[in-house]
């Protein structure tokens, strides 16, 4: 006897609440059969296709479910997948398609403040975040999510209250130990030592554990236990560069073919998109980069766009490299025949889906210093700034910081030479950049900065064609949003104990110094 489509729909619900996104698959299909008209049955098949990897298939099945009945959670569950099909700009019109509709669940206004917030708009995702968790108080992901938030906009007093109420109810949420760490400064009156050791003394899940060894070193680093830092960042990064396996000739590879492919006379070659002028920041996460976007943003003329993927994935997309890496060998050697013109279109297209038409921007996402090539041929009008940091420091502070570990751009940071190698590639293709581009690119110090803001600051605004301003000098009164580890930092004035940090550390950096000056790049 085939079950009633109430049962089956019942079936499919407690299947996807239980993570069973195959027999949600099977469900979906009975459904449909049953009752084609009937929206949600083709919903539940577009998340079964998703968990599988067809995400052409279920934004179909999601499409035909908000014909039948364009529902909230449809149309916000759409435009998740949008910016999972990386079509930005159709995700932020499938966003507020479902915020139209007034929608009232937990699940569902979290889910767009989600999306709010990929596409960096973290002042739409904020009043979502509230209700969810005003709606669900006892969902730690929403709080998790509405904490984050507010230390994005700079509320960090009430970022701190959820964090602890998060922690209040699970003790080793690593996520919020690491958020309430990077927080503030420890200091010996104040700080989350015994609490944090305590946390790894339950057993922890491996994540959790990760973050939780990253949070006590931060704060034993800054209670001058730099030993004890040490320790904890040598037990987490070796078990994470053991389950990554990560391959350092993977990353030397890609250096090969940018220098290789731009060495080519007929490699991306033609006019560039001369009607646009968007500034980018680049340089090694952690030196300085997110200091510089916010001197730059707090000009009166510019916005910060945050750190976008809009380049990498212009790059990508326009030359149909079907790989699975972001950046690799391939896709490299596939931008060779593109259009200039048609990668700067498809980088700006995806790029006002972030920041709004019109205007300057700032786009400081780190590594785009492996594409100076194609943002100086693309763009031609495009400001550059590369920040370069002291070699030793660069280093040590790639290796301190836990960067998303969804991503595999920063494999290279759990292990100090693998760091310290990344460094000696990123030097060296900032000299070919030099060679192949003279005076595309301002190289700015982060020492200099600290020592000189207001000569560093008249440089980086010449150099982006920009008149002086003196808000430029008070960049820790800027008020916009910051979602990067430096969110508290910079919003303070400028402050020098951030330089020579890895002298604490010099007897296990020592192999760190040996490698850079064998490779011909001084240290001191």
């Amino acid at each position: 006897m085939t079950p009633d489509f109430a049962t089956l729909h019942a079936s499919a619900t407690a299947a996807l609440n239980g993570g069973d996104l195959l027999q949600v698959g099977r469900l979906a299909q009975a459904m449909i059969k049953a009752r084609p008209e009937a929206a949600a049955g083709h919903f539940f098949f577009g998340l079964a296709a998703e968990a599988i990897g067809r995400t052409g298939l279920a934004l179909q099945a999601l499409d035909e479910a908000i014909r039948l009945s364009p529902e909230p959670d449809y149309l916000a569950q759409r435009a998740r997948l949008l910016l999972v099909a990386r079509q930005d700009e159709a995700a932020r019109a499938a966003a507020q398609a479902a915020l139209a509709r007034s929608p009232g669940e937990p699940a569902t206004l979290d889910t767009i403040g989600c999306v709010f917030t990929r596409l960096g708009d973290h002042a739409a995702a904020l009043p979502l975040f509230e209700a969810a968790t005003a709606k669900a108080p006892g969902n730690l992901h929403m709080q998790f999510n509405l904490a984050s938030t507010l230390g994005f906009v700079g509320r960090f007093n009430e970022a701190r209250t959820h964090y602890e109420a998060i922690l209040a109810r699970d003790p080793t949420h690593g996520r919020a130990h690491l958020a309430l760490s990077t927080a503030g400064r420890a200091r010996p009156e104040a700080n989350n030592v015994a609490r944090l050791e305590a946390a790894l003394g339950m057993s922890p899940g491996p994540d959790d554990a990760l973050q939780i060894r990253y949070a006590l070193a931060k704060e034993l680093e800054e209670l001058g236990r730099h030993a004890e830092a040490f320790g904890q960042l040598d037990a987490a990064n070796r078990r994470r560069r053991a389950e990554l396996a990560y391959d350092p000739a993977f990353d030397s590879r890609i250096f090969e073919a940018l220098d290789r492919s731009f060495a080519d006379a007929s490699y991306f070659q033609g006019p560039g998109l001369d009607d646009a002028a968007p500034i980018f920041v680049v340089g090694l996460p952690r030196t300085g980069t997110t200091l510089i976007d916010r001197i730059l943003s707090s000009h009166p003329d510019v916005r910060s766009a945050g750190e976008l993927q809009a380049m990498p994935l212009a790059v990508k997309l326009e030359g149909r490299s079907d790989t699975p890496f972001v950046i690799d060998p391939e896709t490299v050697a596939a931008a060779g025949g593109l259009s200039p013109k048609q990668v700067g279109a498809a980088y700006m297209a995806r790029a006002s889906a972030h920041h709004g038409a019109g205007g300057r921007f700032v786009d400081k996402l780190p590594l785009n210093f492996l594409y100076v090539g194609h943002i100086a041929r693309a763009l031609p009008n495009a400001s550059i700034v590369c920040l370069r940091r002291n070699p030793m420091d660069s280093v040590w502070s790639n290796y301190k910081n836990l960067f998303s570990t969804e991503f595999s751009y920063y494999n290279y940071s759990y292990d100090l030479l693998d760091a310290a190698a990344y460094y000696v590639l990123f030097d060296r293709l900032m000299a070919y950049w030099a060679k192949q581009f003279p005076g595309r690119v301002l190289e700015v110090s982060y020492e200099g900065v600290v020592e000189d803001q207001e000569g560093w600051t008249r440089r980086l605004l010449a150099h982006c064609d920009l008149p002086w301003d003196d808000a430029c000098l008070r960049f820790h009164e800027n008020t916009a949003a910051v979602s990067t580890p430096s969110a508290t930092q910079v919003r303070r004035p400028l402050y020098r104990d951030a330089m020579a940090r890895w002298r604490s550390y010099e007897g296990e950096l020592e192999p760190v110094r040996r490698y850079c000056e064998a490779a011909g790049i001084v240290v001191g």
